[in-house]
């Protein structure tokens, strides 16, 4: 179903300026919940997790913190099913006070070296309960900003919806900055990593007030009043085949490609510039949050053009883009960040032949770690890239090491370390060699693509599917795109640079994701901005 072409206009109406206030300003604090174990999860390494493997601690933080994101799907389904039945404002508001509460619950938690294995369940089940109630706000929020917007102005009104997610982590930097700025390192460990947290208290009760606020929206409250709401929203989404189709082909054509470009640019590149880097914490967070700042606005300028010339091909066109250049861009970053480590990388060959060598990706107490997987564990923690090779048959040895001409058998701490300071591997980078300007850039040029591919994507998923199961259909492939492919990003990624010596191989998995969505959403997906999203109302 089109509308007649008519000019766009962006001047919103008081309705639509409240309604895309509240739903919006509601989901900033809600992402900066979700956001701030995110951007805490190195540092969670060594409070919630035992100590001994620094990369298998990294590991089991960055799986808690992917826990959160593989239970949003579950999410969605639950809370989708609930608005579609009883309504979009009611569900959003069962959502922010789960995410809420278990945010503030996190302050107040335990550590491992207090009570051991207790604390890292905990942790996970908290989580677990911030990603399910993520999984519904999504949803609800886009749908129902989407149900007020004039038709021809939909992807404006929804991009304000777009720009909360980066909103929410730029607050979460921002507040983590703020307390470890005014006070020592050693008392952020012991008891100041716990303020961002209970600040969420503070947060809850004012989101849930400007909630209280808002009405229904208008489009469900026509289809209740007339009987017409779905009794099976989930059958109606999933089992039957027109509209499951739909879901895959939005999944794998979009939202999946749409995911791994916004965790790429955001928090996979943050990881980088600390763990591989070698960057000060302070300094990379002023780095990202300027990038931010810069890129946002865009989040609108793109959501405004998706009105005008369509959204499928501005999502697609920045998974292209993303997938051509991830590689310099990273490459870049190692250049203008760390030109140490770039030029004794370049000057001394390191290889490693070793056996009993694994692939760790959901690390945990069942986990073993081999002198093979040591000895690539310290590498990678350094940013050094390494040839990774079996050792001979009938050989002795767990693991050999070749750094330049040093040769290094089996696992001793004490002899890589003197063996990399000698070749010239630096401990960190140096701020004096920093590039600023163009780390900025790069970083900036990253956001960019992320305003790009998730800009237009509310509009989009929004005109996909009718009103009775909009909020069920479009909630699942959204969630599963950026909670599962997204989401497991810096888990696989840190995972495939260990197992292969590569600091740059990660990148491979948001490439690959993004070619994918770029043939399936080229071939099988369909322009949808002329759609009518109220058509209950006309």
């Amino acid at each position: 179903m089109t509308t007649q072409a008519q000019p766009i206009s962006h001047h919103l109406q008081p309705e639509e300026k409240r309604v895309v206030f509240a739903s919006s300003l509601g989901t900033v604090f809600e992402w900066y919940d979700f956001y701030l174990y995110a951007t805490l999860a190195p540092f969670f390494a060594a409070l919630f997790f035992p100590k001994g493997n620094e990369t298998a601690a990294l590991l089991s933080s960055f799986a808690t913190y992917a826990a959160g994101f593989l239970v949003r799907p579950f999410g969605a389904l639950v809370f989708g099913r609930i608005g579609d039945i009883v309504g979009r404002k009611y569900t959003f508001l069962v959502t922010i006070i789960c995410m809420g509460g278990a945010t503030c619950a996190v302050g107040v938690l335990p550590t491992y070296e207090a009570v051991g294995w207790t604390a890292p369940v905990l942790l996970v089940l908290l989580r677990l309960l911030q990603g399910l109630a993520l999984g519904g706000e999504y949803g609800g929020a886009a749908t129902y900003v989407a149900e007020h917007a004039a038709e021809t102005r939909r992807g404006f009104d929804t991009s304000w919806i777009q720009t909360t997610a980066t909103l929410g982590f730029f607050l979460s930097l921002a507040v983590i900055l703020g307390c470890r700025a005014n006070m020592s390192a050693g008392d952020f460990a012991q008891w100041g990593w716990r303020i961002p947290f209970l600040l969420s208290l503070i947060l809850l009760i004012f989101s849930v007030y400007i909630r209280l606020k808002l009405e229904e929206s208008p489009v469900f409250r026509k289809i209740k009043s007339e009987g017409r709401t779905s009794k099976a929203p989930l059958t109606e989404s999933f089992a039957r085949w027109s509209n499951a189709k739909i879901v895959l082909l939005a999944l794998f054509g979009a939202t999946a490609g749409q995911g791994v470009v916004w965790y790429t640019g955001q928090f996979y590149a943050l990881f980088f510039l600390t763990i591989t880097l070698k960057l000060d914490y302070q300094a990379a967070y002023l780095l990202i949050a300027a990038s931010l700042i810069l890129g946002t606005p865009f989040f609108v300028v793109f959501g405004w053009l998706s009105d005008k010339i369509g959204r499928k091909k501005i999502i697609l066109a920045g998974c292209l883009i993303a997938a051509a250049t991830y590689f310099p861009l990273f490459q870049g970053l190692t250049h203008y960040v760390n030109p140490a480590l770039e030029a004794a990388s370049a000057k001394t060959k390191i290889t490693v032949a070793a056996r009993d060598c694994a692939f760790h990706l959901f690390v945990g107490p069942w986990s073993k770690f081999s002198d093979c997987d040591k000895a690539k564990d310290f590498l990678t923690k350094q940013g050094i890239s390494f040839k990774a090779s079996d050792l001979p048959a009938g050989s002795a040895d767990t693991v050999v090491t070749m750094v330049g001409d040093k040769e290094i058998k089996g696992w001793n701490e004490a002899q890589y370390k003197e063996a990399i300071t000698a070749a010239g591997f630096p401990a960190k980078a140096d701020p004096a060699q920093v590039n600023w300007v163009m780390t900025g850039l790069l970083l900036t040029i990253m956001v960019l693509y992320v305003t790009m591919v998730y800009g237009p994507i509310a509009a989009f998923l929004v005109e996909l599917f009718p009103s009775r199961i909009r909020y069920t259909s479009m909630s699942l492939p959204y969630h599963i795109g950026n909670g599962w492919f997204g989401g497991m990003l810096p888990l696989t990624a840190t995972a495939m640079v260990a197992v292969t010596g590569d600091i740059y191989y990660g990148l491979w998995y948001p490439i690959s994701v993004a070619v994918m969505s770029l043939v399936i959403g080229t071939l099988f997906l369909k322009e949808t901005k002329d759609r009518v999203v109220r058509e209950d109302l006309v």
